[in-house]
């Protein structure tokens, strides 16, 4: 008994260092990867993808500067790209699907924890300003196709045309060679996500777009999808996403660059460590952009992409500048 008790000690207090040390490992691995969250005054602060993210922050900079919410900034913000016609990958003159229809999707989240969104949204020029109402008017989070138009003819929308003369002519030159591989690149990027925090520290996201030029009818992404194309916790942060959807949805991954801010890592670390779990789940990436971009409560922000290409615009008291992220690979 004795010695069987002393055996039993002995594997117990071995195992007990083991593990100890295991944990201390793991803590002092850490310790030059988190970030202990303080005071840095760097706030009001807003950050979007892209370079028209620099024309949306100014927008969302004049709301919060003016003492308006960060909802209020990053609805009125990425609405200056959805109205925007030159622009082919959000709003109007948004780049249509095979079949020629332009459809658009978003998501808004608040500092709360509501949100809203809506998908294959036809005819409405606004999505983002469809799903907030969405968000503050219905029981639920989502609205898809003609029940999505239904609503906003409801709410005071207008129906109209989306598909500009130019738009059009580059879809009927694409239906001459009809190759459905569209890669979202330096050239072809989409989306627009913006992440804000206001004069009250409260943060909110929104994310807006067309969609994968020339996609199957019917088809939608990561943008109207909360945890995918967008989240936002108050307490630590937010993170959105932009490249092509279906690899962001299958990692939820502005999710997991928020939950990973949760345990100290700075935005441009989680980021890389979101898009190394892309790389890891697919077995190939080639040709295939995804990026993300996280602001925390400090008011840190960074990004991380696949691919060289991906910037981000960010608006702070000191200014609105453009940012490249660092990336895996050139193209």
């Amino acid at each position: 008994m004795l010695r069987r008790n002393f055996l039993k000690f002995l594997g117990l207090s071995s195992g007990s260092v083991l593990m100890s040390t295991s944990c201390n490992n793991k803590l002092d691995a850490k310790k030059n990867t988190l970030d202990e969250f303080g005071t840095i005054d760097n706030k009001p602060v807003i950050v979007s993808t892209w370079k028209h993210g620099l024309e949306a922050n100014e927008a969302a900079w004049t709301v919060i500067d003016q003492g308006g919410s960060a909802l209020d900034a990053v609805e009125k913000g990425v609405m200056v790209t959805e109205s925007d016609p030159k622009n082919t990958s959000v709003g109007i003159g948004g780049t249509p699907d095979r079949d020629g229809n332009v459809t658009l999707d978003a998501c808004i989240m608040n500092h709360e924890g509501d949100c809203g969104a809506v998908a294959f949204l036809k005819e409405i020029e606004n999505p983002i300003a469809v799903a907030r109402l969405v968000m503050e008017k219905t029981p639920h989070v989502m609205l898809v196709g003609k029940g999505a138009q239904e609503f906003a003819v409801q709410q005071g929308f207008k129906r109209k045309n989306l598909l500009t003369e130019s738009s059009r002519k580059a879809w009927e030159e694409w239906k001459k060679v009809e190759e459905y591989t569209t890669p979202i690149n330096i050239e072809n990027h989409d989306t627009i996500s913006m992440l804000a925090i206001d004069k009250d520290g409260n943060m909110s996201g929104a994310c807006t777009t067309s969609g994968l030029g020339y996609k199957m009818h019917g088809r939608v992404g990561d943008s109207p999808i909360i945890g995918a194309s967008l989240f936002v916790d108050n307490e630590v942060g937010g993170a959105c996403a932009t490249g092509v959807g279906e690899m962001v949805i299958r990692v939820v991954g502005s999710h997991l660059v928020v939950e990973l801010m949760r345990q100290g890592y700075k935005p441009e670390l989680a980021c890389k460590m979101a898009v190394e779990r892309i790389i890891s789940k697919h077995k190939s990436v080639k040709g295939m952009q995804v990026g993300f971009l996280a602001l925390n409560k400090n008011g840190e922000s960074g990004g991380y992409a696949i691919y060289e290409g991906f910037n981000f615009a960010k608006h702070t008291k000191s200014g609105n500048e453009l940012i490249d992220t660092p990336f895996f690979h050139k193209w």
